[in-house]
């Protein structure tokens, strides 16, 4: 046996993920999409990392009455099985903590996007998808781009062995969540409808 067969190797610094396309998806996607459609015609909106497109005022997605509700218990559920599965990692139990969420509406329609962007002053980020914004259901749709929040990692070391970028199509139903210091964006919307997600923030307390 060669010596270095008994050396240990692992990875350091890897950035967690959840990802999970919940049950009751098509059911809830019909009460948000005519929610926020309609919420759209009354707000002007705001502008923020969005070029085009519609993005919500942040709050609790109060316009979408129950449907927003439960999609905040999901969001919430998210959270603590995220958390639970990284402290799991380290063999801890998970702290006791307080969690402020946020949560905003985007419609992004041909040519929209969003440019790379961060979220500080949040542990967990995610986005939650309520239409893909395409009339063929088969098709990919616009998809998040999620950046390694380590630039160097990717254009120095092995990079033809690393991956810089990630993408996930926009599935019905489908929530995503990283950590909030994960770069992300969503390029030119092509579809032919409007593109409608829910992105959403997640405050441990203390912070950080």
């Amino acid at each position: 046996m060669r010596e270095l067969e008994r050396a240990r190797s692992g990875s350091l610094f890897a950035s967690p993920l959840l990802t999970h396309r919940w049950a009751d998806g098509a059911e809830l996607n019909v009460a948000l999409r005519d929610s926020i459609l309609a919420q759209e015609q009354r707000d002007p909106g705001k502008a923020l990392t969005n070029y085009g497109g519609w993005h919500s005022e942040t709050g609790m997605l109060q316009f979408c009455g129950s449907a927003g509700e439960r999609l905040i218990r999901h969001m919430h559920e998210m959270v603590e099985e995220a958390t639970g599965r990284l402290y799991a990692e380290f063999a801890q139990a998970p702290q006791a903590a307080r969690w402020i969420f946020s949560a905003w509406a985007n419609i992004n329609r041909r040519g929209d996007f969003n440019q790379m962007h961060t979220h500080p002053g949040a542990t967990w980020s995610g986005v939650y998808y309520v239409d893909h914004g395409e009339t063929n259901p088969d098709a990919d749709g616009t998809a998040i781009q999620l950046s390694d929040p380590c630039p160097p990692r990717t254009n120095i070391f092995f990079p033809e062995l690393s991956a810089s970028n990630i993408l996930f199509k926009p599935e019905p139903g489908l929530m995503i969540l990283f950590p909030s210091y994960v770069p992300h964006a969503v390029p030119p919307h092509q579809g032919d409808r409007p593109r409608i997600s829910i992105a959403f923030n997640a405050r441990r307390e203390p912070f950080p």
